[in-house]
């Protein structure tokens, strides 16, 4: 039984998946990262007149590249339309990859060649130790931990190509990894419902918003500004640099980067067109019994699954909570426990042993996917810097491509990436695109559903 004073409110994991209503009106509608690293509504600093850089969008992003660039001398603005930190930089799940799980190598390959696709694997294993690098070198206390990544097979047929692309990732980038058998399986996870996995041990979590929080601080101590509640209106060029018009006045620089992610608008068209918002629902219990936890997560991993609607989980890393993502419901808005129903029941299908455990957090947030399904970085045809479209694997993307897109806009060859001369396709049809996605996810959520 749960220690009365471990208990919070919130709903039955039991009755939010099949939608009663007892308990949901004490269920918190806000990331459970906030809780310790609270988005403070400030009154937005003063728009200063000019400014080397103006980087649109406060997310892991914009902050990275605002610190690569203070720390090369430049000076930066951050502006966000919102609170920063709202969106999704601080409404994900804190895991850490190296970005290689949306392809399989051979199909890498296929489409883009063994060359690139090898230079593109190992520069995801660079972005992974980046973070790492960072976090270290601007002390920041955000749990970081190289815990490693479990990834259940949902069919006996998916246990198998998963081992021979854990070879092939293995032979074409030297990523690291091991199998484990369905017999051998409950020293990884505490469930019967997967084929066995495979564990990539170099994958790695941290506390997100503390994260986030960290960031904010570096670039407060070395000068930046982050400034919230002040959205870009337009941006102008004028022949020296741009003019990036607000709500609260102008601003002049002599450069622009684009860092909005799934958050990305009509700001600037060319950009829009090549990014589709996914919506991202997570869930959190409250603190489980010590014997519990180590039952169902005896490693202590980040964990997701094969399914074509994919789920992913981990333990919170300062108490003992399971956090559980995946994509967010369609009906009743984001503030309804209806949206929230088949995170439940994913968590129960794998964990049936936290029937009776109350969730106390919901939330979601947006993902920026691009129509190829690999991040871009690169500068339109107008001269403004961009860096996006990560498709749910941006913590370290982001981070990292924050960086060197910063060295971009400072001449510095050490922005190079393998993901430079990479064509970014717009979506055909974008407006049907976006409404599209919840068609697909449920025919494929139907197609998982009579595997199992």
């Amino acid at each position: 039984m749960q220690d009365e004073k471990d208990v919070v409110g919130g709903i039955a994991a039991n009755d939010l998946a099949h939608g009663r209503s007892e308990g949901a009106n004490t269920l918190k509608f806000a990331p459970y990262w906030w809780e310790a690293a609270p988005r403070p509504d400030a009154p937005p600093a003063d728009l200063p007149a000019k400014t080397d850089v103006v980087i649109v969008g406060s997310g892991f992003t914009g902050l990275s590249a605002a610190i690569t660039l203070l720390n090369n001398g430049r000076t930066a603005v951050v502006l966000d339309r919102g609170v920063p930190g709202f969106g999704a930089s601080t409404r994900n799940g804190g895991q850490i990859g190296s970005g290689n799980q949306k392809f399989r190598v051979k199909r890498l390959i296929a489409l883009r060649g063994e060359a690139k696709a090898s230079a593109m694997l190992r520069e995801g294993m660079q972005m992974l130790d980046y973070i790492e690098s960072l976090i270290q070198k601007e002390t920041i206390a955000c749990h970081f931990r190289r815990c490693g990544r479990f990834r259940g097979a949902m069919q006996p047929a998916h246990y198998d190509a998963m081992a021979r692309d854990m070879e092939d990732l293995k032979a074409i980038a030297g990523v690291e990894s091991f199998m484990v058998s369905r017999s051998d399986q409950h020293a990884e996870i505490g469930s019967d419902v997967f084929f066995g996995g495979s564990v990539l041990p170099a994958d790695a979590s941290l506390h997100p918003g503390l994260y986030h929080a960290g960031l904010m601080a570096r670039i407060a101590e070395k000068g930046g500004l982050v400034i919230g509640n002040t959205g870009a209106d337009r941006i102008e060029a004028d022949g020296k640099g741009f003019r990036v018009v607000t709500a609260r006045g102008t601003i002049n620089a002599r450069n622009v980067i684009i860092a909005t992610n799934g958050y990305t608008d009509g700001l600037v068209p060319e950009l829009g067109r090549r990014i589709v918002p996914i919506g991202s629902g997570l869930i959190a219990t409250e603190a489980l019994p010590q014997a519990l936890y180590d039952e169902l997560l005896p490693k202590n991993r980040v964990y997701g699954n094969t399914n074509r609607v994919f789920y992913y989980f981990r333990g919170a890393p300062d108490e003992r909570r399971i956090i559980w993502g995946g994509r967010i419901g369609r009906s009743g808005g984001t503030t309804s426990p209806s949206n929230y129903r088949h995170l439940a029941r994913d968590m129960l299908h794998v964990f049936p042993q936290l029937k009776s455990t109350p969730v106390t957090h919901a939330w979601d947030g947006l993902i920026g996917y691009s129509f190829d399904e690999v991040p871009h970085i690169g500068r339109t045809a107008g001269g403004l810097h961009y860096a996006l479209g990560y498709c749910g694997t941006g913590v370290s993307r982001a981070t990292y491509f924050g960086h060197k897109i910063a060295l971009q806009v400072a001449g510095d060859a050490n922005g190079r990436t393998s993901f430079d001369d990479l064509n970014f396709p717009a979506y055909p049809a974008h407006a049907i695109a976006k409404h599209a996605v919840p068609v697909f996810e449920t025919w494929y959520r139907f197609q998982d559903a009579i595997k199992r």
